[in-house]
């Protein structure tokens, strides 16, 4: 997102043109999110129009203002219209064998199509699995997004003060972590530390620290690196889950009845219904499992259960710290009942 402020004033816009019209900038500072669906959906949307818009334009003519935030964000081009290329580049070809293949080769094409959208699917549902029962249990919210403000160069003799949002993680550098935004606001009237506070408290640090944040940021990072860790792990095995659960035999009679024309309600409604039919029939075979050898009957269940196993053991392994600071008292460690002399 892109936009023109006037120096003098942060609510006008200025196109490069120099015609001025009333806008006020989303963000006017670096700002912390809420991390829900809302926001995730806004910055999702916000990231792939760009992707696909301002972003190669500006690398095609050579801006001094891309950088390598808008690069990496446009990689999600090439993965969707790779995903789409590798659904098509086979079922577009599948009439051309011979007649007797034909039917055999739509099948796999379809479930070939069905395996790339679930395995985007599964591998975007599944980060969850770990973030979010780590933030519970330790109130460090690994996903936590803000909005970054850049200043960008004046490309035109027009522009003043052009500024651009950028998206990112709060714990996205490991080493550089964004601690200053999560200090509260004092002139709102918030507590310094209270998000420090919390995570202590949740910790079992203790309340009414001195200074928690000294105290916790530590184990921050220690939860961020081994949350890290774990979702990449345990991504790509529900991924790799997504895949075996579309290439389930169920899913062929889906495929005898699909149809997307919702303007023509009967024919939907019998799609939709036999969808939902042969996604439970595929789920209880990729359980069940079928034929006669040990891999048919039980590889379904090993995928999933080690995928269910890598997202519990690294949420196990993120809450679980041997560096936390002992919370002993001088009381404890002092015998009132002995003499000491310093020197």
């Amino acid at each position: 997102m892109i936009s023109a402020v006037n120096s003098t004033n942060n609510n006008i816009h200025f196109s490069s043109g120099g015609n001025a019209s009333e806008k006020k900038l989303a963000y006017t500072k670096d700002t912390l999110l809420k991390n829900n669906i809302f926001t995730r959906t806004r910055i999702g949307f916000d990231k792939l129009t760009n992707a696909f818009t301002v972003y190669p334009a500006k690398g095609l003519k050579g801006s001094k203002n891309a950088n390598f935030y808008e690069f990496l964000t446009m990689g999600t081009v090439p993965y969707l219209i790779g995903s789409v290329m590798l659904m098509s580049v086979f079922n577009s070809v599948n009439t051309k064998y011979a007649s007797d293949s034909v039917r055999g080769a739509c099948r796999l094409g379809r479930k070939m199509g069905l395996g790339v959208l679930f395995y985007g699917l599964m591998k975007g549902i599944s980060k969850p699995f770990v973030t979010t029962p780590v933030k519970w249990f330790t109130g460090v919210d690994t996903q936590l997004p803000y909005a970054k403000v850049n200043y960008e160069l004046p490309e035109d003799i027009n522009d003043t003060d052009i500024t651009s949002i950028e998206y990112h993680k709060v714990f996205e550098s490991v080493e550089f972590p964004r601690w200053d935004l999560l200090y509260g606001d004092e002139t709102k009237g918030e507590k310094r530390n209270w998000r420090y506070d919390k995570i202590a408290k949740r910790l079992g640090l203790g309340t009414n620290l001195n200074d928690s944040d000294q105290e916790v940021k530590p184990l921050i990072k220690e939860i961020v690196v081994k949350t890290s860790a774990a979702t990449n792990i345990s991504q790509y095995l529900w991924a790799a889950s997504g895949v075996a659960f579309a290439f389930q035999k169920p899913w062929e009679k889906f495929f005898n009845v699909m149809n997307f024309k919702f303007w023509k309600p009967e024919q939907f409604a019998k799609s939709a219904e036999q969808f939902g039919r042969s996604f439970v029939e595929s789920a209880k075979s990729l359980y069940f499992g079928n034929g006669s050898s040990f891999i048919n009957r039980h590889g379904g269940k090993m995928l999933l259960y080690t995928a269910l196993a890598s997202s519990v053991i690294g949420v196990m392994n993120a809450v679980t710290s041997n560096n936390k600071p002992s919370r002993l008292d001088s009381a404890d460690i002092i015998e009132k009942d002995r003499k000491y002399v310093v020197n």
